[in-house]
């Protein structure tokens, strides 16, 4: 196992290969790399590429570590303006004549967020979906071709296949509109949407393996999970989602990492039936559920050796408020349920806070190292 890289390490645990440790990737976006950077949250969104931040930061604290790179569209039926007022930024797109205007509010300690979003009307769903999964759409590889050459073996860079279904609606139209919407339309008007989104996705993957080098694909999460829509919603209408984009990249050799906020103990079994690669972050209470030891053992039971565990160390009450004893730990609970197991790396339950005491993140990932 001579020369390995932090990013054969994430590899290997997506796999279930073994390494010649335990990876420790540590969710260093955001908030601490910016840290790291000296640089206000303004700046680094807006000016810092997101890919160089993270290796900067992985790289400091010699961890593994994973990111995304966003592939940006082009489209000749699709004018795009972009202006900026202050730190509130509209972004107006016009597709063959219907206009959708979407704001966006930047700050200089907090991430930005969105203040108005693509339609306020459902009944104007269709144009914007028009617009998305428009088949006109290209895409530039040069700068994801660029981030993925960039990064080298510092870290495990994933190409950004989107959101889970409900997440596409609800990125659209907003989370109370989408659940609203979601309980009084017709339910094949739904799958319409959801088999366009389904098929737009698989074309997009297939040209994205004909122009890139990406071995692993990452769905993200804004609302499409158990503690925001439920097991039952979240099953109906995404978990088919995530089974076909997982059979398609499977079937072209790639991998699936998914990103399900919240609580997931209902759901595991669904991840291994899938046969995601690697879920994370598998939170701990009040946001996630996954706390003791006895937990843990039952989650490495139910992911039954085919899904890589991702996560679990606690942001705010280990990370935040605890010390260094307690991140240990932490560490070792997880070291201990997951003990031979190949599918496991060591990592936090979501973003890093930028009050994080350096000390804490130093003790998590020598702890995860030893032994």
């Amino acid at each position: 196992m001579e020369g390995m890289t932090p990013k054969k390490r994430m590899l290997n645990a997506y796999k279930g290969i073994k390494s010649d440790r335990i990876p420790v990737a540590p969710e260093l976006w955001y908030y601490y790399p910016a840290l790291v950077l000296g640089v206000d949250m303004i700046e680094f969104e807006r000016e810092i590429p997101f890919w160089k931040a993270l290796k900067t930061t992985f790289s400091k604290y010699e961890c593994e570590g994973w990111g995304v790179a966003f592939p940006k569209i082009q489209n000749q039926n699709l004018e795009t303006s972009v202006t900026l007022n202050g730190y509130e930024e509209t972004t107006v797109h016009n597709h063959k004549g219907n206009i959708f205007t979407v704001k966006k509010m930047y700050d200089k300690i907090e991430p930005c967020w969105v203040t108005k979003r693509m339609i306020d009307d459902p009944s104007e769903l269709e144009k914007a979906v028009d617009m998305l999964l428009d088949p006109g759409n290209e895409f530039d590889y040069g700068s994801v071709i660029n981030a993925h050459n960039g990064i080298g073996e510092s870290y495990l860079l994933e190409l950004w296949t989107g959101t889970p279904f409900f997440d596409f609606i609800a990125d659209i139209m907003g989370f109370e509109n989408a659940v609203m919407y979601f309980m009084d339309e017709d339910k094949n008007v739904l799958l319409r949407y959801r088999d366009r989104y389904i098929e737009y996705q698989k074309n997009f993957i297939g040209k994205v393996i004909e122009n890139t080098d990406f071995e692993s694909y990452n769905i993200g999460c804004s609302f499409s999970c158990n503690s925001l829509i439920g097991k039952s919603m979240w099953r109906e209408w995404d978990k088919p989602y995530i089974q076909a984009i997982c059979d398609e990249l499977h079937k072209k050799e790639k991998l699936l990492h998914i990103h399900f906020h919240g609580k997931s103990i209902e759901t595991a079994e669904d991840f291994a039936q899938i046969g995601i690669d690697c879920v994370c972050p598998f939170e701990r209470p009040p946001g996630g559920d996954i706390d003791s030891l006895e937990e843990l053992e039952y989650i490495r039971k139910v992911l039954d050796n085919k899904v890589t565990f991702n996560g679990n160390v606690h942001t705010v009450e280990t990370l935040i408020k605890g010390d260094e004893a307690k991140v240990r730990s932490e560490v070792r609970q997880i070291k201990e349920a997951f003990e031979g197991c190949n599918r496991l790396i060591i990592g936090t339950g979501d973003q890093v806070g930028r009050e994080t005491p350096e000390e804490n993140i130093l003790a998590m990932i020598d702890e995860s190292k030893m032994g």
